[in-house]
């Protein structure tokens, strides 16, 4: 159950990224919404229950963008496997830590973006990436958190129902 709960987080971020966004001119340089997310499963879910959804939603993101075929299952899966590093020897669940981990975040999708345009094309840099990763590094700090926190706090209340749901069935018969 929990599988749908994060694939539905996904979809929701997915409409509002591709639909909602682009039509308001602050977040025209907002970060990838999904960022967080693949965080937020780094850092407190079980590997088990997270590979399955970043696979599902960079399925998605592949299938809604332009880019090549493959390229956001590859970034997720990469942010995926160094939070996971990262938690081995840093206590990254420190809620002061967070803005960090979501900056540090954005700038490796940013990275590996810029690394495939390098690698699988033969196109310029936009002449305004340093502002455009500037602004994004500065939105996650402010708003990196608050997602996190609010993904913890939806998956608590998730199981708490969950679980009261089994109880009550389970205490039925």
């Amino acid at each position: 159950m929990t599988y749908c709960l994060h694939a539905f987080i996904g979809l929701c971020l997915i409409i509002v990224q591709t639909t909602i966004m682009p039509c308001l001119l602050l977040f025209d340089s907002f970060y990838d919404l999904l960022v967080p997310l693949v965080l937020y499963l780094g850092i407190f879910r079980p590997v088990s229950e997270s590979v399955v959804v970043i696979l599902f939603i960079g399925f998605v993101m592949d299938n809604l963008s332009a880019g090549p075929f493959g390229l956001y299952v590859a970034i997720y899966l990469w942010l995926f496997i160094g939070t996971k590093w990262i938690v081995t020897f840093l206590h990254v669940a420190n809620h002061f830590l967070l803005p960090l981990v979501v900056a540090l975040g954005v700038l490796l999708k940013n990275l590996i973006v810029l690394g495939a345009l390098v690698v699988l094309t033969d196109s310029r840099f936009p002449d305004d990436l340093a502002a455009t990763v500037g602004k994004q590094t500065l939105w996650a700090v402010f708003t990196g958190a608050f997602f996190l926190i609010s993904f913890e706090h939806v998956q608590k209340r998730w199981e708490n129902r969950i679980g009261k749901l089994f109880v009550k069935k389970n205490g039925d018969s």
